[in-house]
């Protein structure tokens, strides 16, 4: 599948090739422009911009538009409609000032009818002070605003790539002199198609790619008589010769575009997109430049995508000074850096973003057990410029190895993220062997050490960090996101020799293929530690051949029996051939680099891969999977690797390191390669996709993804979310407070920082029962609180389900937000259309909640209407558990709902907006027909009164309160504990609260106060040893009613009535199911019961007490819980409702993440 560079070229050659004598061109008019534009955005456009552009600008521009609320916006080549007038709507409000360069004419008067619409939908941008100033001709370099002199603005945007802007960074430069100039300064914005945006040592704020962006075109030949010339970029002038380039550009397009099954009638172009951002701080190179050394000439990098980014400059330091001062000229400036070791990674070189290259830091220290005191054994300090060959070498000089990778070129990227070699199942990964590490802090620039580092490899000021633990924790695995490393300290081991062998057996067919495999994981599975067999799945001369290769390591033979083990040749039968050889020879017999296809040695090819850990590969799925692969492989010279695992891999605890994917027997590294001579071109890109294709069948029968490979490409995603298994919350944690302004963007992508203390309120309820109208109140009333100074906003989840509904149909998606007759005539197709989404994907409504939040990261309140998620609370509080997540139910009788869904029209999503000026009334004899809930939302409200006013007094008393000082105060007493129980778990000492001096006192004051049902109602204060103790025991004496106790079995006198209490995983060492039990006679049948409980986590224990209370006759609407701190990580909310508990009224006074 061409790009549209590529088919722009050829549409030029083809001129050029036709016609018998230079024919004079023309630029397209108004229309023709407008014809190909038309073309391209409808066709392509709905994904592009749904899926990559508004996403990515809105998250650009949230912080951005939130800390400043009069934004004056140019945009540059919108087109007939404003991209900003497309963000979602807390966004569009704050543009007060637009103005905007569009020199096609039909589009200038679209765009300005647009934004001045009086229609029922309104305004894009509402609270403009004044009209939009359009200027009907092109951005020039000498443009200037005409309006009273004032040509400042906030936001700069061009819309839809520079093309025909030349040179591009002299354009952006004149943008960045239209900037304010104020402290917060300004941001321009450039959205670009198509191949690279080269810029002239311009820094980067920030840039994101999209990659997988289709241009469909219809395959007639009108549609592809408007295509051709916008991208080509003229028309022939003579009519015939025109007539006669037309003809041949068809055959062009034809010829370059790509057919598929699921769109017969059109041609698919690649039209990948680029968003980069910049800020004042744009220009600054030069003070880097004055400061550290230039890399000489152009730095030759190995990976093939890294050499097509063009960075902004690559410094090299050469002392760890210089390294600091990129670090704070980084931070200084707010961009980014990237990092280039042994240039095996895709992302050490990256677009318009300052690398930092290591290769002057290429020592390599030996210290023998004798020199380091016989404290640590033997020793190897590998700088950060050091190749793995050049270890190798230098250690085994002085009779050491170091579990290293297989390639001698590869570099720290690799040790630090893994780094998976032929000793791994006897000595572990490479980052398992890395016992300390000089790194420069990317949060201040200082030079740090943490671990084993011998005194004399200290650099000069560093210092011992006091989250040493943490920092080296991350080193074993992950370390590039967290400081540029200057050396790593590796524990040395006895340097082995090595006999290898090696087999190819040609395959038949699919059944030999998976038998073979079968055979061959059986027999890996058997061998000893010092043993590995690495297989290979490729095609050469017509079949499907599966190649193995067989280590055995020894220390203490010589020499190795030339006899293949008996329990290898029953299996693979006798070896094609066999030798012995050295760590460094060892290099060299990959059967990659001289047994497949001739040789993938000496530079003659290129490759990309991803690798993704197996359990098993005799399994007929996983078989069908591999051999599929290869059967559709794009290039003959495409091969599947399976490294052996195990061993000393899997010994390692999952949160011992970063490294958490631990359970595997083979890294599957899934390899795509082209002859080198074929860079850029359809074949290299086929086999892009071909990769990221089989990962993405693979991933699911995985046990996770290896990081070391990936980067922010968003084809990267799903596998970076598999990469680092159950440590992924710590290490965002890390990555918050030790690259706070994200200097190491370019990296492995961790998840998003956990949020600050934030309320999020899910508005749910019947459709016209006011969830708009109420959230609106609400927001209101959190914004104008006097006692705090709150941010707040609403967003509807549902608007996500309708740009995916509006990409699939071709539905109005503007009409879909604000034209209620649209969309309620689009609603069941709507609704139809998410539940088939969902059922393809599962977690569908997850993603979307999470795109919701992550786009609203800077504001206090978050208020989310359009969701109809039963339970949604314990179905997603543990996506953000340092998040409090409320529900509030909107209920309205019916006639209320029907006089809104007849009467009224507005903005939301269909659900009736009652309001103060819309004649409301208390209905007592209509009847609801909602449907019974079977679980019980955090709060109901009712909203059939007239006005605003119960609106406003619910959130006084029910939602400001969430933010009251006294809940502040407490949880300030809950001590934090690191690594305990447990290295890398955060404990939460709840129980402090009654050791500080007031906190018994002040939490039983909010336990009795925070509570929303009626304590005159409740009989028994019930709760279970221990820690209820101490907060129900001094609640029931506040509220006066009795206690009852509940203990383990066995310490109360009969008669007693017992349940069995499951073991919760955090909680408890003791895997043994235990009972729990109360007095018989403490509780009365039907009683209104009060839990009291310190946690709340995995929800074992309050389970076990519900249905103890259950089986004493206490049924669950007759129980309320009130816990004093809740885990939402631990989902204890949807173990309730699993068990049956969903509608026992649960409260907490505090959420923490984390255990």
């Amino acid at each position: 599948m061409a790009n549209l560079d590529s088919l722009k070229w050829a549409l030029r050659q083809k001129v050029t090739a036709t016609a018998s004598s230079p024919s004079p061109k023309q630029t397209l008019s108004d229309a023709q422009y407008s014809a190909g534009f038309n073309i391209l955005k409808r066709d392509s456009g709905p994904t592009t911009y749904q899926d990559f552009i508004i996403p990515q600008l809105s998250q650009l521009l949230s912080s951005f538009f939130n800390s400043r609320k009069h934004i004056s916006a140019l945009e540059i080549g919108p087109g007939p409609e404003s991209v900003l007038g497309n963000l979602p709507g807390h966004l569009r409000r704050n543009v007060r000032r637009y103005a905007a360069f569009e020199p096609n004419g039909l589009y200038s008067t679209k765009l300005e009818k647009w934004l001045c619409s009086t229609s029922e939908t309104g305004s894009p941008l509402p609270c403009l002070e004044r009209p939009p100033d359009i200027h009907r001709n092109p951005f020039v370099l000498d443009s200037k605003i005409e309006d009273d002199g004032d040509e400042k603005f906030d936001v700069i945007l061009f819309c839809h790539s520079m093309y025909g802007m030349k040179p591009k960074h002299k354009f952006i430069e004149r943008a960045l002199e239209m900037l304010v100039e104020r402290p917060e300064g300004g941001m321009v914005v450039v959205f670009h198609r198509d191949g690279t945006l080269p810029l002239d040592g311009l820094i980067c704020h920030r840039t994101a790619s999209f990659p997988t962006g289709v241009t469909r075109v219809a395959d007639d030949d009108e549609a592809l008589d408007c295509f051709a010339p916008f991208v080509a970029g003229f028309v022939m002038q003579d009519v015939d010769v025109d007539k006669t380039i037309r003809v041949e550009w068809r055959k062009v397009c034809r010829a370059l575009g790509r057919r598929e099954d699921a769109h017969p009638d059109h041609l698919l172009f690649s039209s990948p997109n680029i968003m980069v951002a910049f800020t004042q701080s744009a220009t600054t190179l030069p003070e880097l430049t004055a400061q550290v050394p230039l890399a000489k000439g152009d730095k030759t990098v190995k990976n093939r995508e890294a050499r097509l980014h063009r960075p902004a400059s690559i410094v090299r330091p050469t002392e760890v000074r210089h390294v600091q001062q990129c670090v704070r000229w980084a931070l200084k400036h707010g961009v980014g850096l990237t990092v280039v070791g042994g240039g095996h990674s895709g992302q050490c070189l990256w677009p318009n973003v300052v690398s930092v290259d290591m290769d002057a830091f290429n020592q390599v220290h030996i210290l023998t057990a004798e020199e380091d005191g016989g404290e640590s054994g033997s020793l190897v300090v590998a700088e950060a410029g050091c190749k793995t060959g050049d270890i190798i070498c230098k250690a085994m000089a002085a009779g050491l190895t170091v579990p290293l990778g297989a390639r001698p070129s590869v570099g720290a990227g690799l040790w630090l993220q893994g780094g998976i070699g032929h000793l791994a199942r006897l000595h572990g990964l490479a980052c398992d062997a890395i016992v300390g590490a000089v790194i420069v802090s990317v949060d201040s620039g200082q030079a740090l050490y943490v671990g084993c580092i011998p005194s004399q490899h200290r650099p000069v000021g560093a210092v011992r960090p006091e989250n040493e633990t943490d920092l080296l924790w991350a080193m074993n695995g992950a370390a590039t996101n967290f400081g540029i490393v200057v050396s790593v300290t590796f524990k040395a081991y006895t340097a082995p020799t090595y006999s290898v062998r090696n087999w190819v057996i040609p395959l038949s067919d699919n059944f030999e293929a998976w038998l073979k495999l079968s055979e061959f994981d059986e027999l890996a599975v058997k061998l000893p530690r010092n043993c590995s067999a690495d297989a290979y799945l490729y095609w050469n001369a017509d079949q499907l051949h599966l190649g193995v290769t067989m280590y055995e390591s020894s220390t203490t033979r010589l020499t190795f029996e030339t006899p293949t083990p008996t329990l290898v040749s029953d299996i693979l039968g006798p070896e094609d051939n066999f030798k012995v050889v050295d760590s460094v020879s060892l290099f060299d017999t990959e059967m990659y680099m001289s047994g497949m296809h001739g040789g993938h040695g000496g530079g003659k090819t290129s490759s990309f891969k991803r690798c993704l850990f197996l359990k098993y590969i005799g399994l007929g799925n996983v078989v069908g999977i591999l051999v599929a692969a290869v059967e559709t492989r794009p290039s003959p010279l495409c091969y599947l690797h399976l490294l052996h695992g195990g061993g000393a891999v899997s010994d390692v605890a999952a949160d011992a390191t970063a490294f958490g994917c631990r359970d595997w027997d083979y890294a599957c590294v899934i390899t795509g390669v082209w002859p080198r001579d074929q860079d850029e071109t359809e074949t290299a890109r086929a086999a892009v996709r071909w990769v990221y294709n089989v990962a993405g069948d693979l991933l699911p029968l995985s046990n996770g993804a290896y990081g070391a490979d990936l980067g922010p490409d968003p084809r990267d995603a799903a596998l970076a979310t598999n990469a680092f298994g159950p440590n992924r919350p710590r290490l965002a944690r890390l990555k918050h407070s030790l690259d706070p302004r994200n200097v190491l963007a370019y990296a492995c992508p961790l998840p998003k920082a956990p949020m600050g203390p934030k309320l999020i309120i899910l508005v749910t309820g019947e459709s016209c029962a006011g969830k708009d109208y109420c959230a609106d109140i609400w927001v209101s009333g959190f914004t104008t609180c006097a006692h705090r100074s709150l941010t707040a906003h609403v967003v509807s989840i549902s608007d996500v389900a309708k740009q995916e509904y509006a990409a699939a149909t071709g539905a109005n998606l503007n009409r879909l937000y604000r034209d209620r007759a649209y969309k309620e005539q689009h609603r069941p197709a709507l609704t139809a259309f998410f539940q088939d989404q969902v059922r393809q994907r599962p977690r569908l409504p997850e993603e979307h909640f999470l795109n919701v939040v992550h786009g609203a990261v800077d504001v206090d309140v978050l208020l989310i209407t359009g969701m109809r998620d039963e339970a949604p609370v314990a179905g997603f509080s543990h996506l953000v558990p340092d998040s409090r997540l409320i529900e509030v139910h909107i209920k309205a009788s019916e006639e209320t709902r029907w006089f809104r869904r007849g009467y009224l029209s507005g903005d939301g999503d269909g659900d009736g907006d009652g309001g103060e000026n819309q004649n409301n009334k208390d209905s007592k004899k209509g009847k609801s027909n909602l449907v019974p809930l079977d679980y019980c939302p955090s709060f109901i409200f009712h909203n059939d009164t007239t006005g605003n006013e119960a609106a406003k007094s619910f959130a006084e008393h029910y939602l400001l309160p969430f933010f009251h000082e006294d809940l502040q105060r407490l949880a300030d007493m809950v001590r934090s504990v690191p690594d305990f129980p447990r290295p890398g778990i955060e404990f939460r000492h709840v129980l402090d609260i009654s050791q500080q001096p007031g906190g018994l006192a002040l939490c039983t004051s909010l336990l009795q106060t925070r509570f929303t049902g009626d304590w005159a109602k409740i009989e028994v204060v019930a709760c279970c040893e221990a820690g209820g103790y101490v907060y129900a025991s001094a609640l029931a004496a506040r509220v006066g009613v009795p206690m009852a106790l509940i203990r383990e079995a066995g310490k109360l006198p009969p008669p007693t009535v017992s349940v069995v209490k499951y073991p919760s995983h955090i909680s408890s060492t003791d895997s043994r199911e235990k009972r729990i039990e109360m007095d018989r006679n403490v509780v009365p049948k039907g009683a209104s019961v009060m839990v009291v409980d310190d946690v709340l986590a995995t929800g074992e224990t309050l389970c076990a007490v519900l249905q103890l209370l259950k089986e004493a006759g206490v049924g669950a609407e007759d129980v309320s819980v009130m816990v004093v701190a809740e885990f939402p990580v631990h989902c204890g909310r949807e173990l309730l409702r699993r068990r049956g508990f969903g509608r026992v009224n649960v409260q907490s006074l505090l959420v923490f993440g984390g255990a």
